[in-house]
């Protein structure tokens, strides 16, 4: 997370809708001294209170996690390298913007009785996304499949007790800078440049 404020004022309500409607990101752990990350597809509760999971038995942190432990789950969203030039004011520096939340909390290994309706409600979620398509469900798999898929992977639970987040705009810039390098951030270099030039051209309302 930046440590300037300027960037870290936007309501916790927004951040989490953001990373609930994004869906992706990284887990990481810290297990005899080394960091483990890994990339996962994640729910979040109504009450922002808890992620949801699942991790290949392989992954290095499932095979730490024997029992609850601290962790956090970043979420990446759109980013992307701001020139100087655009903003049309002299005496600027190159920078690089981007939104980025940040869940931090206790990772739980959940029954793996529990692992086929957290699959089921994942694939839902997903695929709730790409109607008019008719949604894949679970029932598709034939029996043999169904269980080695189960067999393979073990779902978690983060119970969220800190939502940070970084909506870094060019807020610390005059709005017109601010716009005029919005209106550019298409041609330049990054990831999500359209949303990111949106969202700079009208940042989110600072919280109270």
């Amino acid at each position: 997370m930046h440590p300037n404020p300027i960037y870290r004022k936007t309501d916790a309500a927004r951040s989490l809708a953001f990373a609930r409607d994004r869906g992706f990101g990284v887990l990481a752990i810290a297990a005899e001294g080394v960091p483990h990350l890994a990339h996962i597809p994640f729910l979040v509760s109504d009450d922002g209170g808890m992620a949801e999971l699942h991790l290949v038995r392989s992954n290095p942190i499932a095979r730490a996690l024997k029992e609850p432990m601290p962790a956090r789950l970043d979420v990446l969203g759109p980013d992307g390298y701001v020139s100087p030039d655009w903003y049309g004011i002299d005496d600027q520096v190159p920078t690089w913007n981007y939104v980025a939340v940040s869940f931090t909390g206790l990772l739980h290994p959940m029954p793996h009785d529990t692992l086929d309706s957290l699959l089921a409600r994942q694939s839902a979620a997903y695929e709730g996304r790409l109607l008019p398509k008719k949604p894949w469900t679970m029932d598709k798999l034939t029996e043999e499949t169904h269980q080695r898929f189960l067999r393979s992977i073990l779902p978690f639970r983060l119970e969220i007790t800190d939502i940070q987040s970084t909506w870094k705009l060019s807020q610390n810039k005059p709005d017109d800078a601010r716009i005029g390098a919005a209106a550019h951030m298409p041609e330049g270099m990054g990831q999500g440049l359209e949303a990111l030039a949106a969202l700079m051209a009208d940042p989110p309302s600072p919280k109270d």
